[in-house]
């Protein structure tokens, strides 16, 4: 009798981006694919946020905020039921723009007439002029009809977001959905009351949703990708449905989350729900379990694989020594079986990188594994996904470009690496213009002194459009002690030359840093400033700085004048870990300010003033010249 063939299916949980697929799914789909293994990929995510988010979800959603008691009623909730037949009949339209199926109807949003308000529309107070014009004019000027209506779009699904929140669902959000119950979570306590708990809506349509998916591919394995703390709740009710109605499938979780912060797993109850937990790059193990799983293989010869030992009921790590597979092997990624004219073009912050984030569908391409730098003091670099460094060849790349934009028929590409190496995308660069292979695409690099400007200028003419790199603290001595290998004066010249190129350039930055005071402070922000006037960024954002335990600060934190503090015990998630910095600085004060002050520089916004302004409390004078950056640059 015949039997069936060995499946995988690649599930993405909620909650990552909705504007395009993650990409691991993609990534895993396309490797099995290639070693002809029968492979197929859901997005649960946008499933389940187009499930709720749909004229029959909004009748679910009104039956649970009218089963609250009025008084235990929020104002979002109470707004919403009061104008429910407004958002019933207008959530599909709504959801048929954002997706591109539907551009008339941007002239009914954009009037402001057509569309319920709720709380989130408030923001748009802070951009009314005092001659009380159009209070999106100053955000978007002649960015024109589209843009302000997919901002009031988005503005909208916000709202009924907050009306999940507080009618169905405490956790609920679009992207850190149920952070908190694995985010650095020591203890699966959390995790566990929380999954023992009756369902909610959100919960049963997300079962629902699964096992579906399961019913449609009948897969022997399921793969469940945790990229995010703020996955790892929805991921384990769908391994919870999946195992209660289908014991026999083997589930293997595996993701970003579980590669940084369930390194030491040694919780039981987790594989009450999955049969294993898989480390870093997930081609070699995921080879070793289907063999496994298929007889092929013991189980002592699993690779980088944690799984619960039967008759002891307690956690074994098992790591037979195998190669991973070369970057150059892993084959191409495939969206084949993802919805692509499905997802959400949305328009959040004002902030020109994050809008590449969130608006429009990217194909998603590493350039080169890991990162060819792995130095800087802040980053996990211990860890495989910075550590093993391996580049593809230019032609390789751009045979896997081909082969996507004809899979997808969009050349938008994002490239996903920590660091894309210099050397890696000028020969893309040329390989690209060679085939003539015409495609937009942006990155992060490192603003290191290799970005000339002649290689900038042929970034561009290969298609680059932005590049985020990080300046992180500006100032000399501390870039010295997170021994980023860059200067503030050489920051300002590479980045000029991307932006001379017509290269959007954003720049991640960082405050918190260990033995940063007020004076380094003060005078990050006067270069932040100063980059800004002189063009040479034209976005950024403050990111307060966290230790890791996997970091060279974590490990090591005598080196940067920190006493960490100990550990909560646990057998469940490990990441950040608080320190005690002698200099006592008051970041969550500077934080403020600082953030306040960038996003105010990006609509040129305050460049003249003087960086104390920005503060609420007293602050010392900058030490730095208000020309520093401008003589640097006419040096150069």
């Amino acid at each position: 009798m015949p039997t069936d063939p060995f499946r995988v299916l690649s599930v993405i949980p909620p909650m990552t981006q909705l504007n395009t697929p993650y990409p691991s799914t993609a990534y895993l789909t396309g490797f099995l694919r290639s070693r002809q293994i029968e492979a197929a990929q859901e997005d649960l995510a946008l499933a389940l946020v187009l499930d709720l988010l749909s004229p029959q979800g909004l009748e679910q959603v009104r039956a649970c905020a009218e089963a609250l008691a009025p008084a235990a009623r929020s104002a979002q909730v109470a707004g919403f039921l009061a104008a429910f037949d407004d958002y019933r009949a207008t959530i599909g339209p709504t959801i048929r723009f954002l997706q591109g199926r539907d551009a008339t109807i941007a002239h009914r949003i954009a009037g402001r007439r057509w569309l319920p308000e709720g709380a989130r529309f408030r923001t748009l107070d802070v951009y009314v002029d005092d001659e009380g014009g159009d209070p999106l004019a100053w955000a978007f000027g002649a960015l024109g009809l589209q843009d302000r209506a997919r901002h009031l779009a988005t503005l909208y699904l916000n709202d009924l977001a907050d009306v999940l929140r507080d009618a169905v669902d405490g956790r609920f959000e679009f992207v850190r959905y149920a952070e908190q119950l694995a985010a650095s979570q020591p203890s699966f306590d959390p995790l566990a009351e929380a999954l023992a708990a009756p369902p909610n809506l959100v919960d049963e349509r997300l079962a629902a949703l699964a096992l579906q998916a399961v019913e449609r591919h009948r897969p022997s394995l399921l793969l469940l990708s945790v990229p995010f703390p703020g996955s790892m709740y929805a991921a384990l009710r769908i391994a919870q449905a999946v195992k209660a109605r289908h014991p026999h499938i083997a589930i293997a979780l595996g993701g970003g989350f579980v590669n940084t912060e369930l390194r030491e797993l040694a919780e039981p109850r987790l594989f009450d729900f999955v049969d294993a937990v898989t480390l870093d790059a997930g081609e070699r193990p995921l080879l070793a379990l289907i063999e496994h799983l298929q007889g092929r293989r013991s189980r002592q010869r699993l690779v980088r694989s944690f799984v619960r030992d039967p008759q002891a009921g307690t956690v074994r790590y098992v790591n037979f020594p195998e190669p991973d597979v070369p970057f150059e092997d892993v084959g191409t990624p495939t969206w084949d079986g993802l919805p692509l004219d499905r997802y959400l073009s949305l328009l959040d912050m004002l902030n020109p990188m994050n809008r590449l984030w969130s608006d429009g569908r990217w194909n998603k391409l590493t350039v080169a594994h890991g990162c060819y730098w792995k130095k800087c003091s802040f980053c996990d670099v211990s860890l495989d996904y910075i550590a093993r460094y391996e580049q593809a060849s230019a032609a390789t790349l751009a045979d896997r470009i081909e082969a996507i934009v004809q899979e997808t028929g969009q050349t938008g590409f994002h490239f996903v690496d920590e660091a894309a190496p210099p050397s890696a995308l000028r020969a893309l660069a040329a390989e690209l213009q060679r085939r003539r292979l015409d495609i937009s695409w942006w990155g992060n690099v490192r603003f290191e002194k290799t970005f000339t400007p002649g290689l900038c200028e042929e970034l561009a003419a290969s298609g680059c459009i932005a590049i985020s790199g990080g300046l992180e603290v500006a100032s000399d001595r501390l870039l010295k002690l997170m021994k980023k290998g860059v200067s503030v004066e050489q920051v300002a010249r590479v980045t000029r030359a991307f932006s001379d190129a017509g290269i959007l350039v954003h720049a991640y930055l960082m405050y918190g840093f260990p033995t940063q005071d007020a004076q380094d402070t003060v005078d990050a922000l006067e270069y932040v400033r100063q980059l800004f006037e002189q063009g040479c960024i034209q976005s950024g954002f403050f990111h307060r700085f966290a230790c890791t335990v996997h970091s060279p600060v974590g490990q090591r934190p005598e080196e940067y004048g920190i006493t960490l503090l100990p550990l909560p015990p646990g057998r469940f998630a490990k990441n950040d870990v608080g320190f005690i910095d002698p200099t006592g600085a008051d970041h969550d004060a500077y934080g403020r300010a600082l953030k306040k002050a960038v996003y105010n520089y990006m609509h040129g916004i305050g460049l003249e003033a003087d960086v104390r302004s920005w503060f609420d409390t007293r602050v010392p004078k900058p030490t730095v010249s208000r020309h520093r950056i401008a003589r640097a640059l006419q040096a150069a």
